[in-house]
């Protein structure tokens, strides 16, 4: 039987995609005590990568957004992975922090930041709000749009 989480996920039409491996010398998360830390997740879809390019150039600021929320997808699926495909353990959204890859004097990422935090308040309810920074970037992993981490506290 599937958690209230996974619930909220079907009803929203998101299924979370199998969590990438990683690439490189880290891990797409670290536990410690009650705290997940997810590593940075930027905009993979099942088909390939999305929104690729500079927000305030290539990417419009509504793209930035939703450039966002896929990442924070990608991040939730990193930390169903950690609960072991419980998401009904996690207490708390904590922290999330939005990196825009944008041009020099963009202002605007708090508005691409919200495409994260409004998803982790949609699945999550009261329990996705969250501290954040949304700073902007000169340059992403493959010239993506967006990166997003983020920290969770399990019950």
């Amino acid at each position: 039987m599937a958690g209230k989480i996974d619930a909220k996920l079907a009803e929203l039409g998101i299924t979370l995609p199998t969590p990438p491996a990683p690439v490189a010398s880290y891990v797409p998360y670290v536990i410690s005590g009650k705290m997940v830390f997810t590593s940075g997740q930027i905009t993979v879809a099942p088909e390939s990568i999305k929104y690729v390019g500079i927000v305030g150039k290539d990417i419009s600021l509504e793209d930035g957004n939703a450039a966002a929320r896929l990442c924070a997808i990608n991040v939730l699926a990193q930390v169903k992975a950690a609960c072991d495909g419980d998401l009904d353990k996690v207490k708390r959204c904590v922290k999330v922090t939005v990196f825009v890859n944008c041009v020099p004097g963009f202002t605007q990422h708090p508005e691409v930041a919200n495409g994260a935090s409004d998803f982790f308040v949609e699945v999550l309810g009261d329990a996705g709000k969250h501290a954040r920074a949304a700073v902007g970037a000169g340059s992403l992993p493959r010239n993506v749009a967006c990166e997003v981490e983020a920290i969770f506290e399990l019950a």
